[in-house]
Formats: structure tokens, C-alpha cells, sequence
């Protein structure tokens, strides 16, 4: 019965393959786990909460992805968001977490009329490839630098703005943590960041800088703290309208790059370059984001360490619901997910930014037109502590030089409305 519902024979595959497959894919993003509470806790949200509300997330997504879209590719909240969730609105707009789940799940929302009218399809379509570009790279480069913060190895400093810190014996494991997990994926080994974040724990309780848990196991936290603790009405205030947009704008093309690479690693992409099954993995992804929401974390996407997965032999849904399986067991596993400290996840943090960053390879450094808008993404959002600002001054700085150029046939009327969008979320200052 399951064989035929996920197509495991017809796909050319078998359960010991899915489940290698599911696996391994757990392996690879099980980080997420350990890296999300970290992140969101800087925002005053309950950590302990914030571990099982990340691990449901996760199992509802890839559940989704695995029962409804029947696909080898798993979801969690997604890196770079939850930076953005925690960093620019929190603590950079002074908006309090509750309004902040709020704007997710509008955007959620809006993910799902638009996902199933078609329009997000097209819109898809209708941004430059080079800000598509810029912008993972960007995300890349912000999130590398909270790790570097998170570390230590990176402080304020009133003459300079920032500077090197103090190599206290934190900054020392976190740094070490960086050296093992780097060595780790070189190696390719599979999971490297979950075992660098294991080991990295392992030597700051060896040397006295964390304590071991009393218990390996317990009934998982409550998610009372979060759960339904979102406010809406706060959200839909004129000012967050720019916060929705870049939450809207990120996961767009963050699960759509992420879909279209999987899918070709599956073999999921015809002849035409039609992707089978989108606009199922798109819903999926839209409701995982509203039903994250709600629970207590920011948006949820699908993660490009699926293709992990899918190189060991994954290939239908049902490595998702192995996946998935595997999450759910962690929930029993809090008190020695709680005790992991930040600077033991920092270095996750700076090397998932390496791989976000990698594409800018196919960024046309040589056009003006397409280069300084790029640019300008990458480089504002570390250096302004926010993704929404590198993607404003990357739309402005875009539709401005392609007109001065002359090339207005390169200017979509979308484009036209996203710059103006830009200028007022500017103009807002969120």
C-alpha cells in the first residue's frame, strides 16, 4: 500500500534506499534543532519552547512535503529568516516577538492565495537572476556574521563600529568548533554540522564551560509559552508592511531555489524544465509557514540539505516521513539540546553562510546594471544588520541604473511597484 501511494518501486527505488535516503537528510539539518532556539531566544522568547516548537515545525513541513506533495524534501524554519525574525524586526525595529509571529503568519498566509492562484509562480519569474543571487549571498554573509558575534570573535567598538574580541576559553572551543566542522565537511562527511555542534558541546563541558545534563531524556518542553501567542492586529499595522514584504520576498525565492535544485537532483524536472509536483511543494510550504506560525517560529522552508538525501538514494515521499520520524524522536532529547550553548552553534551559523554564499560565482560582475544592485544586497545586510535593507537598496539601485541605462525592456512592471515598495519600507525604517 505505501509502495503505491509514494511510487517507491515505480520511481525505481526501495524502502532501504528511502530510508537511508530520510536519514541522511535528518543528519544534514538536524542543526536546525539546536540552532533555531539560539536564535529566537535573542528575541526574549522561551528556549525550552522554542526546542519543540522547532521540532514540530519540521515534522509538520516535511510531513506535508512527504504525504501531500509526495517528495524526497524536507522543511524547518529556515536560516536567514529567523536572523531576520530575531535581528531586524525584534531587536532592530523594536517589535515584540508576539507582533513578529504576527507578520509570519500574514505572510503566510499571502503565500498561500498567491501559491494557489499561480501568481507566485510568476513572480518568480519576474525578479532579476542576479538579485536572486545577491540575496542568498547576502543572507549568507549576515548570518556568517551573527555566528562570528555569537562566538565572540567579533565585538562593538565605539572608533571602528567592530573589532576583534577577547580570546576568552569560549571564543577558543567556538573557534575550534569552526575548525572541526569546516575539516568535517571537507571531508564530506554526512551530518557534519550536527556532529561539529555535538563535539563542540562535548569540549566545553570537558573544559568546565558548560554542565553536563542530569538526564538524557524527558518528556518534551511545553509550547504553551508560544503556542497561539501571536498577534495579528499589531501585524497588520502600516508599518509592517515592509517587514511582510522581505519575509515574503526571502522565502519565495529561498524554497523556490531550494525546490528547483532538489528537483533536478531527484529527476524531477522534464524535458520543458517543468518542475513535477510545484505546486504542491509550494502549498506544503506555505502551510508549514502558517501552522509555524501559530505554534511559535518564524517561517519555514524547504531545506536545500535534502539533496543530501536524495544523492543517498531518497527519491519519494516516503524518505520525508523517515525524516520527519526522526525529528519527532528528538523531542525527547531537550535536556541535552537546552544545555548546547551559542557559541557551540556559531559555527554553524558561518559555514551554512558559506554555502549560502557560493552562487555569487554566477552573478555578471562585468554588467554595471547588475553588478552594483547585487552588490549593494550582499554587503548592506551585514553591514546594516538587516536583510530588508540590502533587499531595498538592491530593487532601488536596480531599477534606477536600468533606466539611466537606457533598458527599461529589462524593467518588468513588477519590478516598477517592488522599488517603490523599497523606498517606503525605507522611508518606514523597518
Amino acid at each position: 500500500m505505501l509502495d503505491k501511494y509514494f511510487g517507491i518501486t515505480t520511481r525505481g527505488s526501495s524502502y532501504r534506499k528511502e530510508i537511508i535516503g530520510g536519514a541522511t537528510t535528518f543528519l544534514t539539518m538536524a542543526y536546525i534543532i539546536f540552532v533555531n532556539p539560539n536564535i529566537l531566544g535573542d528575541a526574549g522568547m522561551n528556549k525550552d519552547a522554542l526546542i519543540t516548537v522547532t521540532i514540530l515545525a519540521s515534522v509538520i513541513g516535511t510531513v506535508l512535503a512527504g504525504v501531500w506533495a509526495r517528495v524526497p524534501y524536507a522543511m524547518a524554519p529556515g536560516m536567514g529568516l529567523n536572523a531576520f525574525f530575531t535581528y531586524t524586526l525584534v531587536l532592530g525595529a523594536g517589535v515584540d516577538w508576539q507582533t513578529a509571529l504576527g507578520v509570519v503568519f500574514i505572510s503566510g498566509v499571502i503565500f498561500v492565495i498567491l501559491t494557489v492562484t499561480g501568481i507566485r509562480t510568476k513572480i518568480i519569474h519576474t525578479i532579476p537572476l542576479a538579485l536572486r543571487l545577491a540575496t542568498g549571498a547576502g543572507i549568507g554573509l549576515f548570518i556568517s556574521f551573527i555566528g562570528f558575534k555569537e562566538m565572540g570573535l567579533v565585538v562593538a567598538n565605539p572608533a571602528t563600529f567592530v573589532g576583534l574580541g577577547t580570546f576568552t576559553p569560549t571564543l577558543l572551543i567556538g573557534l575550534g568548533g569552526l575548525v572541526i566542522t569546516a575539516i568535517l565537511e571537507v571531508k564530506k562527511v554526512k551530518g557534519g554540522i550536527f556532529y561539529g555542534i555535538i563535539i563542540t558541546t562535548i569540549i566545553a563541558i570537558i573544559f568546565g564551560q558548560v554542565k553536563a545534563p542530569q538526564v538524557l531524556f524527558s518528556m518534551p518542553p511545553s509550547i504553551s509559552p508560544l503556542a497561539f501567542k501571536l498577534d495579528i492586529m499589531s501585524a497588520l499595522s502600516f508599518g509592517l508592511i515592509g517587514a511582510v514584504f522581505s519575509f515574503m520576498f526571502v522565502d519565495l525565492f529561498d524554497s523556490v531555489g531550494t525546490i528547483v535544485a532538489c528537483s533536478y537532483e531527484a529527476g524531477f524536472v522534464d524535458k520543458n524544465g517543468k518542475v513535477e509536483h510545484v505546486d504542491r511543494i509550494l502549498e506544503a510550504d506555505a502551510v508549514a509557514t502558517v501552522a509555524g506560525s501559530l505554534l511559535g517560529t518564524s517561517t519555514t522552508t524547504t531545506y536545500i540539505e535534502s539533496a543530501s538525501g536524495i544523492a543517498n538514494g531518497a527519491k519519494t515521499g516516503f524518505a520525508s516521513v523517515i525524516t520527519a520520524l526522526l525529528f519527532l524522536l528528538t523531542l525527547f532529547f531537550a535536556p541535552v539540546i537546552g544545555i548546547v550553548p551559542a557559541y557551540a552553534t556559531a559555527p554553524a551559523l558561518v559555514i551554512v553562510g558559506v554555502y549560502m554564499f557560493k552562487n555569487i560565482a554566477q552573478i555578471k560582475f562585468t554588467d554595471f546594471t547588475e553588478s552594483i544592485p547585487a552588490f549593494l544586497t550582499i554587503i548592506l545586510m551585514p553591514l546594516t544588520y538587516s536583510i530588508s535593507n540590502g533587499l531595498s537598496f538592491g530593487f532601488i539601485a536596480f531599477v534606477l541604473l536600468k533606466a539611466v541605462a537606457g533598458k527599461f525592456d529589462e524593467i518588468s512592471w513588477l519590478m516598477w511597484i517592488i522599488a517603490a515598495l523599497s523606498v517606503l519600507n525605507l522611508w518606514i525604517g523597518v
